[in-house]
């Protein structure tokens, strides 16, 4: 492994940092609306499949009324 000295580093983490390119307030509401979209979907359908799976254990057991 090459080592390098910190100076060096610092100089080739500041030359990183000027690549970075930050969205914009519009991207990140939206970006941000489409993940709670997504993971309220998500926990629906995880909701209806533990219900409906509940209720096939316990017809399968006996168990329902």
């Amino acid at each position: 492994m090459a080592k390098i000295s910190p100076a060096q580093f610092i100089r080739e983490a500041r030359q990183e940092f000027s690549r970075i390119v930050w969205p914009s307030r519009k991207e990140t509401i939206t970006t941000t609306i489409m993940v709670l979209i997504m993971t309220l979907i998500a926990a629906l359908f995880f909701l209806c499949a533990d219900v409906v799976m509940s209720k096939l254990v316990d017809w399968f057991l006996g168990l329902g009324a």
